[in-house]
């Protein structure tokens, strides 16, 4: 399966990732800002997922609102 981010290139586990939109997060009032770095990445069942520590927490982020670092 392959995951790609926004602009096309693949994405492993263990990458890090910048985010490209200012996101809310579900269920909090915070919001994680355009440019917020995701270092160590996991794949999930999903190729539109991935799994990362964002905020201080776990979060699933989409990989269409993530580019490759």
């Amino acid at each position: 399966m392959d995951v790609k981010d926004s602009n096309g290139a693949l994405l492993q586990d263990g990458d890090s990732v910048h985010i490209i939109k200012d996101l809310k997060v579900k269920g909090s009032s915070t919001v994680l800002k355009r440019g917020t770095l995701v270092k160590n990445i996991r794949l999930t069942n999903s190729p539109e997922e991935v799994e990362g520590r964002a905020g201080g927490s776990m979060m699933v982020l989409k990989t269409a609102f993530v580019k490759k670092a």
